[in-house]
Order: C-alpha cells, then structure tokens, then sequence
C-alpha cells in the first residue's frame, strides 16, 4: 500500500556554483592585483580551491560544492582576511562583493589549484525530465511523452497538471503559437524526436507569466554546442489501431484500423570560432481513429438516442528550427533563431443516430474537415556578461504569426431529405513580445528583475454556407478581432543560507482586453475588461541535514480566457453539440499553497507535496438546451469558487545494476460549488447546477531495466481514478507501455521498439448530467500504437 501512495523520482541536478568577488586596498580604496584567493572547508580546515585576482583585483572561483567554508584572502605586503562563507545550490552564482586588506608586511607559502566534482542539488519548484529516458514512448508525440510523467494526466487531449488543465505551455521558455498563449494546443503533432527534455513547474517564480494557475510545461528543443560539424538524424515508423475495439454502427464508413506512423528528423550543428549555426527539421505524418465515441442520450421525455461519432484523422506536421549564436566577445553573445510549422489536419467522420433498439436511423451526417495551421516565429536575444561572473543583463525580442485556415464541410442526411452545410474560418494572430531581464548575485543569493511587453491581435473571420435542413445560425458569423496589451514588471530575491532557503518575488500585471464582435451579430455585442493585479510568489524552506529540506511555498496566479473561449461563432462539436464562446467572459483568478518535503538515502529519495489552491470565478464549459429544440449549446461561463486539494508523492530506487524503479502517486479533491449562470446564446436561459465534488487521483510505476550487450528495457503502468469533469464524471482507466532500446555502433546508434497501451485498456467513459437530458458515452479511439525507430549520432 505505501508503494501504491508514492510517486516517481525528482532527479537532482548537478550545480556548478561559481564564487567571485574584488580585493581592494583598505585605504587607498584601489584593486589588489594577482592576491591569493584560497577555499578551505569551515570544520577541517582543509584546502578546497584556489585562484588569484587579475589585474583588475578580481577573482572567480569555479565548480564549487554546497557546503560552508573559509574564504581567505592575502597578498604580499597586506594582512590576511578571513571569512565564513555558505554555498548553497539555489544560484549558480554568488558575489562575495568587495574584500578589503590592510597592508601589512608578510609573505605567502605556494598555492595549489585543483578541481572539485560538480554538486548535486535539487529545487522542490520544478522537475525535469529527459525525453531520451523515456524508452515506451520514444519516436512518439510530446502528448504521449507526458502521460508518463509525474503529475500529469491527460484528457481529451489536453494535458492537465494534478487534475487540473489550466496548465501554460512553454517552448524554450516561451509562449508561441504552436502551443497557444496562455493555454495549450498541439502537443499531439509536436515530435517527441526534437525534444531534449521536459520542466515542470507546479510553482512558478515571478519571472514567469502569471498565466496558468496549474503551473507551467517547458519544452525544451535539442540544441548542440559541440566544436565542429556534428548531428543527429532519425527515423521511426509505426502502427496504430491494430484491431477493431467496438464494431462501427450499421451504415457508416469503416474505421481507421492499421494506421500508418513516419516520423524522419535531423538535427545539423556547427561551430567554428565565435559562431555556432544549428538546424532542426522534424517531419510526423500520422493516421489515427481520433475519435469513436458510443454514445447513448436520455430525454426527460422518454426519448433514448444511440450515436456513434467517428472520426479518421489525416495529419501531416513539420517544424523547421534554425538559428545561431554569435561570440562577440568573453561578455557579449547575440543570438537569432527562427521556427516554422506547418500542421495539416483531414478529418472524415460519421454520425448516425439511431432509435433504442438500432431499429430506425432517424439521422446520417458526414463531415470533412480540411485545416491548415501555420506558424512562423522570430526571435532574437542579446545576452551582456559582466565584469563579475553571473551579473547578467538579458534582452529578448520575439514576433510570431499563427495562422488558423479551417474549412468545414457536412452532410445532413435524413428520412426524406438531404443537405450540406459549410463554413470558412480565417484567424491571424501577431504576437510581439519584448523582454528585459536582469541577474545580480548576491553572497548568499541573487536578484533578479525584469520587464515584459507584449501586443497580441487576432482579426477572425468566419462565413457560414447553411444547407437543407441546417441548424447552423448564419447570422452568427460574421468578423470579430481580439486585442491584448500586457505591459509587465516583476522583482524577485533568493536567499540561502546553511540552514534556510527563501525566495520572495512580485509581478506587478497590466491587462487590457478588447474583443471588438460584428455589429450585426444576433446575440453578442463587443466587450473586454482591463485589470492591475498584483502577483506574488513565496518560498521558505528549512534544511533538515543535506538529505532532508522542507519548504513552503505560495502562488498567486490567473488564467486570461483564451481567444477560442471567448469567440462568438457557433461551431459543430457533433451533430448535435454546438461550441460557442462567450465574449463575456472574466480572468479566473487563484491562489494556492503548498508544503513540500524531499529526502535522499543512498540510491534512492522520496518527495512528498500537500498543496491546495482556491480559484475565483471558475472558468467552465456548461452543456444546455432551449426550449423546442434538442440541439446542445456548449457554452463557456464564469461559475462559482471551486477548489483543488490533494497529495503529492514521488518515490524512486535503484535496487541494482540491472533493475530500478520510480512509483509516483497524485490523489486530490476537487470541488466545483453550486451556481446559476445565464445562457445567452441562441436566446437567454438560465441554467444551474448543484455542488459537485469528488477523490480522484492516479498512480504510475515506471520500471527500467540494464540488460547485457547495451539493451535497455523500460515497462510503465498507469491507473487514472474516476475523476470530475463539466457536468459529470469520467470512469477510471489504465494502460501499459513498453518499450527496449539497444545501443550500437559504438555507441552512435540506437535501435528501439516500443508499445503504447499494449493491452487496449484506456477507453474514456463519461457520464454527463445536462439540463432536460443525461447521457453515457464510451470513447474507443486509438490509443495501442507499436514502433520501431534508429537513431545515428555524428
């Protein structure tokens, strides 16, 4: 039972501080040349570390291990200074600032200088995972790569972050338009191939965008800096679906089975005196049964629907990420980079709607789905060294345009008629984000400061061609733009000391929203809000001995309705399903605490979190229905307080050479209270729902493996408890994954095979309570896929 409540290992980072500092003359206040600076430890007085001061009286003493220890400093003709010094693992950089020596007549014995061993230390705030590691899911997508992860679960393809989805996604630090501003989109087609390693941060520090009260994703893109001409080229193929789950209902399209997967990639890098060029193309073509809903739809009128929504999916996916770094000099580094993506999504689906007993199909609608999403980013970066090490000034400028060209085609066939809906959507979104941001270290610390600008505006566009029999509103289409301002200003300061770790930060937002609709729009009319909040960040922690630390955390965070939420268009999510935004809608504003809690033992930690977060009007999606008709309006709204609390754990072992494992556990409550909202689309009508709670939670067990000849092996098993979605629930589910990899040709290949849900287990169940209805659904899309890939290193 203990082993079923922990979870896997938060692995420690290896820090190499960096200690500096300036030797002066008491009197004359001028710099003490070529003086001797030498690191002994506090208790034995050993010697650690040694160096000597430049010509402008400066030092830096490298690779440094937590610890305390005694700073010494002479020179000839001066009296020898003393100092305690503690070196934590919280900065990579400490300042010791000004030493002064008083002059005196005294000789020097020989110094010796030697390298130390890099520490090993660990921040409760973030995780990091590398993609390489994860031998089940290689060759597959970022999307599956995360289900493996601690913490993150996901569902209806969005990833959620101790059951909670208001998660920001990040690329090397940045928000851009392959993966959404403020929100998430299009993890499933981003290669898992161009991806170094994956950061999650449940606790983010000022520096960050105070989007996303779950926390932040980091995705970071592989980049090498060796000297010369050197890459990385790959291939992976694989299949999908291998077998019918659920036989299709009668008169519709067969399903996608024995889907076809290719993902070729290449990564080119050279360097060569002060520049160092990269390259990175990575091409996914995919097949997949994105979708094959049963679902059967109970009327408080005695009415029973069965439907089945199937949907094969089409996808083609390149990104393209190039750039270099220029070494002017020892201080100063420029770097321009540029990424393009280009995503094609087909999708063909059916609809049938059949009585109770399958005895009469009262509806057959087909759809084409034919999108193009495309997005190019700038960015370029200008980093400032100081005279003293880690004194940093950063300034960044990044431009990205993402285009949304959709195109949407259905067949409506009933009894005695037929017809073909059709709409047109054009979005353009131009991002342009500035940043500056500062370093200063600190003897047992840093400050760090900076400002941010950003402008975002997205003129839409969206023309309905309404057929036979349609329930599409054409008179709800029409333009609509979206306009964002955020001017930003954030400090934050970290202490550490042997004992106590604190880090104090403040981000002081600016947020001015307009969503200008057509004036000729039936229901909605133009809105927008601007709000100057506040947003602090708290962490305190206590260092029980080297392998034990407690720390207490605080966040206070916002999630902006995302664009897509707020847009005015009514849009098919099934045939009798309409999504529609809502230009109403307000910040959702959070607040969360946290008490964390790490020991290590020799070949093992275990991590242990409480946390709970309260959000203030809660954004969600409501499922209601108006008089006269049986269509379901899918509409967003602000609803009551909810809340999220729950418990942490991360175990891991090595148990040998050839055996280790991670167990990782996440059990939490959320609660969405009772509300009454007001509909307004097609026509205003209220809707209300009672206070809905529930436990749920998920296990992993990663098991990896080091057999003989360089094979490694690594099997995952995953259980997902039931869990509370909009309106209802969703049943518990798990699955196994597999995968072995084989190192050859000294060590520059790689050959591997993996298996995502080898057994076909992972079928969603829902159940919804909506307003006149309820219904039940079973979703047996793809989710068993087998690969077989080869990587060669150059």
């Amino acid at each position: 039972m203990f082993f079923c409540l922990v979870t896997s290992t938060i692995w420690a980072q290896n820090k190499q501080v960096t200690v500096s500092g300036i030797v002066k003359e008491t009197k004359t206040n001028s710099t003490i040349p070529f003086a001797n600076v030498v690191l002994k430890t506090a208790t034995q007085n050993t010697f650690v570390a040694g160096t000597i001061t430049n010509e402008s009286g400066r030092f830096t003493l490298a690779h440094v291990k937590t610890g305390n220890y005694i700073l010494e400093i002479s020179s000839m003709g001066y009296t020898t200074h003393q100092e305690n010094l503690y070196v934590g693992n919280l900065s990579n950089f400490l300042d010791v600032k000004t030493i002064e020596l008083n002059a005196a007549i005294s000789t020097l014995n020989e110094v010796i200088v030697t390298k130390n061993n890099n520490t090993i230390s660990n921040k409760m705030d973030k995780k990091t995972f590398t993609v390489a590691e994860n031998i089940s899911q290689t060759g597959s997508s970022v999307l599956q790569v995360m289900q493996n992860l601690p913490s993150v679960t996901v569902q209806d393809g969005k990833v959620q972050l101790r059951g909670n989805d208001k998660v920001m996604v990040l690329i090397d630090g940045k928000q851009t338009g392959l993966t959404g501003f403020g929100s998430q989109s299009g993890l499933d087609n981003i290669p898992a191939s161009a991806i170094e390693k994956i950061e999650i941060i449940n606790n983010p520090s000022a520096k960050y965008d105070a989007n996303g009260n779950a926390g932040i994703i980091n995705i970071i893109y592989k980049q090498n800096k060796k000297e010369g001409f050197n890459g990385k080229v790959g291939f992976t193929s694989g299949l999908g679906a291998l077998w019918v789950r659920k036989e299709n209902l009668p008169s519709i399209r067969p399903q996608y089975t024995m889907t076809p997967k290719i993902n070729p990639s290449v990564a080119l890098n050279y360097k060569k005196n002060k520049i160092n060029a990269f390259f990175q193309g990575d091409y996914l073509y995919t097949e997949t049964l994105n979708k094959n809903e049963f679902v059967t739809r109970y009327y408080d009128d005695g009415d029973i629907i069965n439907s089945q929504l199937k949907r094969n999916r089409n996808t083609h996916f390149t990104t393209l990420k190039s750039g270099f770094d220029w070494n002017m000099d020892d201080q100063n580094t420029l770097t321009i980079s540029g990424l393009f993506g280009s995503e094609k999504i087909i999708d063909r689906g059916d609809q049938p709607f059949f009585n109770n007993d399958l005895s009469e199909r009262r509806r057959l609608w087909q759809f084409l789905e034919d999108e193009l999403k495309t997005t190019v980013m700038a960015t370029a970066t200008y980093q400032h060294k100081f005279k003293e090490p880690g004194r940093l000034l950063n300034v960044g400028f990044n431009y990205t345009f993402h285009r949304e060209d959709e195109k949407y085609f259905y067949d409506n066939i009933l009894s005695s008629s037929s017809g073909t809906d059709a709409f047109k959507l054009l979005s353009d979104e131009k991002v342009y984000d500035l940043n500056v941001d500062y370093t200063e270290p600190l003897k047992q610390g840093r400050i760090e400061t900076g400002i941010k600008f950003r402008k975002r505006d997205i003129p839409t566009n969206m023309e309905f061609r309404p057929g036979q029999n349609s329930v599409i509103d054409a008179n709800a289409g029409g333009p609509a733009t979206y306009k964002e301002l955020i001017p930003a200003v954030y400090g934050n300061y970290v202490f550490e000391s042997l004992k106590w770790e604190a880090e104090l930060g403040l981000r002081l937002e600016y947020v001015d929203l307009h969503y200008e609709v057509n004036p000729n729009h039936n229901t909605y009319k133009s809105d927008g809000y601007n709000y100057t909040q506040p947003f602090p960040n708290m962490r305190l922690a206590y260092k029980i001995n080297d392998d034990n630390k407690i720390s207490l955390f605080f966040n206070r965070r916002v999630d902006r309705p995302n664009e897509v939420d707020i847009r005015i268009f009514p849009k098919y999510d099934d045939a009798e399903i309409i999504k529609v935004g809502n230009p109403a809608l307000k910040p959702q504003f959070t607040n969360s605490l946290e008490l964390g809690y790490k020991t290590n033992w020799e070949k093992g930690n275990l991590y242990t979190a409480l946390y709970h977060r309260f959000a203030e009007g809660t954004i969600t999606r409501i499922s209601s229905t108006v008089p006269g008709s049986t269509i379901i309006y899918a509409t967003f709204q602000n609803v009551n307080t909810s809340y999220n609390s729950g418990i942490e754990m991360v175990f891991s072992q090595e148990i040998n050479q050839l055996y280790s494992f991670n167990i990782n556990t996440n059990a939490y409550r959320n609660q969405i209270n009772a509300f009454t909202v007001e509909n307004k689309y097609p026509s205003s009508h209220q809707f209300s729902a009672p206070t809905e709670t529930i436990f749920s939670g998920n296990i992993k067990w990663n098991n990896t493996f080091h057999f003989t000849k360089k094979i490694d092996g690594q099997v995952t098993a995953i259980y997902l408890a039931p869990d509370i979605i909009p309106q209802g629930k969703i049943q518990s589910r798990y699955s196994v994954d597999l995968g072995v990899k084989k190192s050859i040709q000294n060590g520059k290949g790689e050959l591997y095979f993996n298996a995502t849900d080898l057994l076909n287990s992972m079928v969603p169940r829902k159940q919804i309570q909506g307003d006149g209805f309820y219904y039940t659904s079973n979703d047996y899309y793809e989710t068993q896929v087998i690969r077989l890939g080869y990587h060669y290193k150059f």
